[in-house]
């Protein structure tokens, strides 16, 4: 499956454009968070790429994570329904819809401005270095399976 392309500023704006559709009460089609706790979700994403605050994995875990759970994050099949989701990516406690919209947009913003070349070969905190093509499956990806979730 072909995965819009996020460092490209019309594909972030139509991806944005989705996100302003959702509302603090849109109800999710499946799964358990409710709309601000998924676009918390969907932050965490970013926040490990911006901020220190997620420790990285190292290890056994990490060489695990590479080789069974980085085909299905970078790959090009499209999430199934109700899979698990690693521990720093559960969101169980409430937060601000409005707040996490804007985060979530900023987080779009920045990255398409910083464009594929700053991500190709940028070590992920899981899955070691990865081309400018996997960073951008992995956001896509990921976005649009929670989009869909909602309904937009």
């Amino acid at each position: 499956m072909s995965w819009k392309n996020l460092f490209e500023e019309k594909e972030t704006q139509e991806t944005i454009d989705r996100i302003h559709q959702l509302q603090a009460n849109t109800q999710p089609k499946w799964g358990k968070m409710n709309v601000a706790q998924m676009l918390a979700h969907c932050n965490v994403a970013y926040e490990l790429i911006y901020t220190d605050k997620h420790p990285k994995t190292t290890g056994f875990k990490k060489l695990m994570f590479k080789l069974f759970v980085k085909p299905i994050v970078v790959g090009p099949k499209p999430y199934k329904k109700n899979n698990k989701t690693a521990p720093m990516f559960l969101i169980t406690d409430q937060r601000d819809f409005e707040q996490e919209k804007a985060r979530l947009t900023e987080h779009l913003k920045k990255t398409q401005q910083l464009g594929a070349t700053h991500f190709n070969g940028k070590e992920s905190h899981a899955f070691g270095a990865l081309s400018e093509k996997e960073w951008n499956t992995m956001f896509s990806k990921h976005l649009d399976h929670h989009l869909q979730q909602f309904g937009v």
